[in-house]
This record gives C-alpha cells, sequence and structure tokens, in this order.
C-alpha cells in the first residue's frame, strides 16, 4: 500500500492507495507556525493510513546541500530537518517532494498526462510552479528545482507588462507574479483602479483576462522550447478558467521554435487529490 501525505498551508490530507484504488483519505487542518505539531499531525495521520510507503508533498523543497527545508511558503518548515523528523516520528522512511512535482507525477502517473512520454505539470494557483515527468520519472536535477518555472523572467516584456512586479523571492518580473491569481488581480488594479478577485476578474472576460492568457503563452512557448513537452497539464485555482484550453494553444505557436506545436494543454483529473495522489506515486 502507498501512504501519500499532501502538507499544505492550511490542511495536511492523506490517501492510501492500493494500486490505483483509494482505501483511505483524510484531511485536518495544518497547525500553522508550529513545526512540532505539524510534524505530529503528519504522524498520527500515516499511523490512522496504515503500513506502507509514505510519501510527503510539500510547499518547498529539500536542500542538496544541508538536507533542510527552503523556498517554503509554509514559512515553519524553512530550515527544519523536516525529512528525519518525519522519519524518526512515523518509524519508516519517508520520501519528500515538491507539491508541484506531486501534481504532475500524479497526472503523469494516471491522470490527464498518461501514456505521455513527458508531462509538464503546472500549478496557477496562488504561486506559480510546475514538475516534469519524463518516461514515467520525475525530474528533480542536482538542485531541486526542475520545472520551477515560476521564478523565471516572463519572457519578452511589452510596454504593458511594465514596470516589472517585485516578487518575494526578491526579483522582479517573474512569471509568479504575473500568472498567480493574485497576479491577475494585481494587473486589473493596476491597469483599472478597481480592486477585483480572480473570479471576479475571469467572468468579466475583459482585457486583462485577454492579457492573462497571452502571457500565459507567451511562458509556456520558453518551456516548449526547452523541454517539448507532449502535454501540459494545468492545476491550481486558475486552472478552471474554460477559454486557456483553447486561446493559450492558439497563441503559443508565435513563440515556439517551430513550424507546428504538437504539446497539448489540458485541464487536470484529480483536480485536488492531485498533490496527495502524487506524494504516494513518490514509491514506484
Amino acid at each position: 500500500m502507498r501512504i501519500g501525505i499532501d502538507l499544505g498551508g492550511t490542511k495536511i490530507e492523506a490517501i492510501a492507495l492500493e494500486g490505483a484504488r483509494e482505501v483511505f483519505r483524510k484531511r485536518v487542518p495544518t497547525p500553522r507556525g508550529d513545526y512540532e505539531a505539524t510534524v505530529r499531525a503528519v504522524a498520527a495521520l500515516v499511523k490512522e493510513a496504515g503500513e506502507g510507503t509514505v510519501g510527503v508533498g510539500m510547499p518547498g523543497n529539500l536542500s542538496r546541500v544541508t538536507g533542510l527545508v527552503k523556498n517554503a511558503n509554509s514559512t515553519w518548515l524553512i530550515g527544519k530537518p523536516l525529512k528525519q523528523d518525519l522519519e524518526k516520528a512515523i518509524g519508516r522512511e519517508v520520501r519528500l517532494e515538491n507539491d508541484a512535482n506531486c501534481f504532475a507525477l500524479s497526472e503523469a502517473t494516471d491522470g490527464a498526462g498518461k501514456g505521455a512520454a513527458v508531462v509538464f505539470g503546472v500549478i496557477l494557483g496562488t504561486g506559480v510552479g510546475g514538475g516534469v515527468v519524463a518516461h514515467g520519472k520525475l525530474l528533480a536535477g542536482p538542485n531541486g528545482i526542475a520545472g520551477e518555472w515560476g521564478h523565471n523572467p516572463l519572457p519578452g516584456p511589452t510596454p504593458e507588462d511594465l514596470p516589472l512586479p517585485a516578487c518575494y523571492c526578491g526579483r522582479a518580473g517573474c512569471i509568479e507574479t504575473y500568472l498567480s491569481g493574485p497576479g491577475l488581480s494585481n494587473d486589473h488594479k493596476r491597469l483599472t483602479g478597481t480592486a477585483l478577485s480572480p473570479e471576479e476578474i475571469v467572468a468579466l472576460q475583459g482585457e486583462t483576462l485577454g492579457r492573462y492568457m497571452e502571457r500565459l503563452a507567451r511562458a509556456l512557448g520558453s518551456v516548449i522550447n526547452v523541454v517539448d513537452p507532449d502535454v501540459v497539464v494545468l492545476g491550481g485555482g486558475m486552472s478552471n478558467v474554460a477559454p486557456l484550453y483553447t486561446e493559450v494553444p492558439r497563441l503559443w505557436g508565435r513563440y515556439v521554435f517551430s513550424d507546428h506545436v504538437a504539446t497539448r494543454l489540458v485541464r487536470h483529473a484529480h483536480g485536488d487529490s492531485s498533490g496527495v495522489r502524487g506524494a504516494a506515486w513518490l514509491w514506484e
């Protein structure tokens, strides 16, 4: 049996799979700001799920140098030996990966990218992340950042993209500052003076959404030029915007170095469950 844990900022979810069949699922609130309580909560969920391999998806990465958590939105995890502490609390080996990598692995294994040779999984939510799965194998990379396209600069800034928005990572003009849900709201307010939620902006079907889709096409075009995936799978709140799947492929051809783009853009198959399922699939 494979046990997956999705360690999020507001909830921790556990799932147990026998093959591809779900036999256990439970969610509990995340003890925000309390590292020790977070470790205890994960260990309790694993104990309740039963015996089996354990994979954990988290909002960050493990440093290849120190083994400690880095780049985590859940800041109370940063600098902590999460893998070692979880293994001590659970009493078995634990595999940890970035939550976007888990999303990509889930969708490539038995989701919207099933059967594709190369899958690029994209999270378009509060933040922007990604993961790459090639021939069924998750690509992590020596720095643990494979697929982290959200903190690359938006390609080819136009006058409409200026001034470059500041990003929490310390840079400016990151893809995340344009293509996250908050980035969409900030762009609308900057150009109209009106504060609206992403949902309200999408409902308008206006110029702000048009700019968003063109920027997404530009950003994914650069990914296609480097990775050339068979499928790009979208997840996160912005993945529910239906026009993306027709408009973005129509636009991205102008940014791809080819006379034809065969890459497919598809919506996730497992929704919010992709992360936790992918964590379980960290064990082959």
